[in-house]
């Protein structure tokens, strides 16, 4: 092909272009269109970050000086010319709205990384105009920040129990994450799970939800120890106590009879475990009704494992009760993944006064609603949440940040932050006087159980073949 056929050429190139650009105007034309305001706000938010990255990003230290000249200057220059100067790269960007702000990928490069990008997350927020910015790891290579114009953990949302049963006794849904995605604990196989923040921010609300959610089904059980009041039938689980089929208040004496009452459980359904289900882990064959998945909440457990000083003889006894709580506990978490008891205790400030490390640290789930301090919140999450400053539950105080809390993140690094949903009281105590039928005490139904009646390895007695 000659020069001149290529000028020849130039014209429908040229209309090409026109036609493709003017195709890709009015798909975002009619996508900007449709959308609602709070869409159109973001797309037009997401706009502005593409334009202004480059130079947003050299103004915050997002930035890398490379001295290294690109390959393709060495075959363009001669041996006298000058040395190309060094370029400044900024991180690639890619956009994308949603209903809350914009979510934006960013391409790493050295020496701007995560830290560099957190370090500057405030900066991009004020810039962006935004309530903040999360910077979150994504792919190798790549890091996720979530720049929130209108916060959806301020949002709140209620929770209206079905009363039907749930599909999955594996998971634990406590609600949604900034994203809008579902937020689940993990069940099977594991040991508790540690709830931590301060007063007000929505533990007991989420620990009733657990028994409105769970409460349908005829293969969960509950106990509860509620430190706040004298008995359980007067505090926040009140309307929750049909479902529940044992429970104590803050008398230490009481509550260690209930612990042991359940390490007691948790022996027999050891013992019984392999003859009976044909397996040493419950969770081989799954939550039944006659060997139910039991919930052990322990509410403002600071209240039984305090170390009481004094050298009276009822301080004495009270420090020794505490100290055999503390075992108990430990036992209970320790054992009970495998014979299915979870436990969950619950309190303002997770540090090993509240509950001591033996216990803690076993737990293999936890979450913290507000926090006044970051020690606290490294009590409760773990030292690694001072690598996650933006998931501090020292940022979640705040009448519109009740309710939320951050967690773990299931499955990957760091942390998520989690709206849980309102429980009304009259819905709570609707679905517990409707489900009331189903409590039971899991020690009876374990007395009641004949080997091996809940095997699943074995043929029926009918279809046993015969014998030779």
């Amino acid at each position: 092909m000659n020069v001149e056929q290529v000028f020849g050429l130039l014209p429908v190139v040229m209309v090409v272009c026109v036609v493709l650009l003017t195709a890709w105007a009015m798909v975002k034309t009619v996508r900007y269109m449709r959308a609602d305001k709070e869409m159109r706000r973001s797309i037009r938010q997401a706009v502005k970050i593409r334009m202004t990255w480059t130079r947003l990003a050299k103004m915050a230290g997002l930035s890398v000086t490379d001295r290294t000249p690109p390959w393709l200057s060495s075959l363009t220059t001669g041996t006298n010319a000058p040395e190309p100067k060094p370029r400044e790269l900024v991180p690639v960007i890619k956009t994308q709205p949603d209903q809350y702000g914009v979510i934006v990928h960013v391409k790493l490069l050295p020496k701007v990384g995560i830290k560099e990008l957190q370090d500057k997350a405030r900066f991009l927020a004020d810039a962006w105009g935004c309530v903040r910015v999360a910077v979150e790891a994504g792919k190798p290579g790549l890091a996720t920040l979530r720049a929130i114009r209108r916060d959806p953990l301020t949002g709140h949302i209620q929770y209206v129990p079905t009363g039907e049963p749930p599909a999955d006794l594996t998971v634990w849904p406590v609600g949604r994450d900034e994203y809008g995605a579902p937020v689940h604990i993990e069940l099977k196989n594991k040991s508790g799970a540690v709830v931590a923040g301060g007063v007000g921010g929505g533990k007991s609300n989420l620990l009733t939800a657990l028994v409105s959610y769970f409460g349908p089904s005829p293969a969960v059980q509950f106990a509860v120890i509620d430190g706040k009041v004298s008995d359980a039938a007067h505090g926040d689980y009140a309307d929750v106590l049909p479902r529940v089929f044992a429970h104590a208040g803050h008398d230490l004496r009481e509550a260690n009879a209930l612990l042991r009452r359940l390490v007691k459980l948790l022996h027999d359904r050891a013992t019984m475990a392999r003859t009976v289900l044909g397996t040493s882990n419950m969770w081989n064959v799954g939550p039944s009704e006659q060997w139910p998945l039991v919930f052990a909440v322990i509410d403002e457990s600071h209240t039984f494992f305090h170390d009481h000083k004094g050298s009276d003889k009822e301080t004495r006894a009270l420090a020794a009760l505490a100290a055999e709580n503390i075992r108990l506990t430990g036992l209970l978490v320790k054992g009970g993944r495998s014979v299915g008891i979870y436990t969950v205790p619950a309190t303002q400030k997770a540090t090993g006064d509240a509950i001591p490390t033996s216990i803690r640290d076993v737990c293999s789930a936890a979450l913290s609603f507000y926090q006044r301090t970051t020690e606290a919140s490294v009590a409760a999450l773990g030292d690694d949440i001072r690598n996650w400053p933006d998931m501090d539950p020292i940022n979640l105080q705040g009448s519109q940040y009740v309710g939320v809390a951050s967690m773990a993140a299931e499955g990957r690094p760091g942390f998520v932050r989690v709206r849980t949903p309102y429980l009304d009281p009259a819905h709570a105590a609707a679905v517990a006087k409707l489900t009331a039928h189903l409590t039971q005490d899991p020690t009876e139904l374990l007395a009641n159980l004949t080997p091996p009646s809940l095997r699943k390895d074995e043929p029926p007695e009918d279809d046993a073949p015969a014998a030779a």
